[in-house]
C-alpha cells in the first residue's frame, strides 16, 4: 500500500510544471539566474502599493496568453501574488505554455514580508 501511494505522489510531482520556492530560495535563485523575470500577478491596485523590487505587473486576471507570447521561453519566470494562490495558477499556465523554468513564491508577498525581505512601497501611477 505504501509503495502504491508513493508512486501516485511521484506521478503528481512529475506532472507539475513549476516549482514552489520558499522566500529565501526564491530570492537566491532569482538573483543568480541570468534570464530571470520577476512577475507580480496581483492586480495593479495591489502592485502599486507594494511590490518586490524590479517586478513587472502582469495580473493573472488579465490575458496571460498574450503576455506569454512576448516572453522568451528561455527565461526563468519568478511569480508571486499576495498569498501564493494566484501565482501557482499563473505558474501552471506558463508551464503548460512551454516555459521550463517557472517558480512560484511560497506564501506570496505575505511570506516574503514574514521572512523580513525588502518591499518597495513607493506608490506608482498607471501608465496611460
Amino acid at each position: 500500500m505504501l509503495l502504491s501511494c508513493s508512486s501516485i505522489i511521484a506521478q503528481d510531482a512529475d506532472t507539475l510544471k513549476y516549482e514552489i520556492l520558499s522566500a529565501n530560495d526564491f530570492e537566491i535563485n532569482y538573483k543568480k539566474e541570468d534570464k530571470a523575470i520577476l512577475i507580480d500577478v496581483r492586480e495593479f491596485f495591489e502592485y502599486r502599493k507594494s511590490r518586490l523590487k524590479n517586478a513587472l505587473n502582469i495580473p493573472s486576471s488579465g490575458n496571460l496568453e498574450s503576455a506569454s507570447d512576448t516572453i522568451s521561453r528561455d527565461s526563468a519566470l519568478y511569480l508571486y501574488c499576495t498569498s501564493g494562490f494566484r501565482s501557482k495558477r499563473a505558474a501552471a499556465f506558463f508551464g503548460k505554455q512551454g516555459f521550463s523554468k517557472v517558480y512560484s513564491l511560497e506564501g506570496g508577498i505575505k511570506g516574503w514580508k514574514k521572512e523580513g525581505k525588502p518591499i518597495e512601497k513607493k506608490r506608482i501611477r498607471r501608465r496611460e
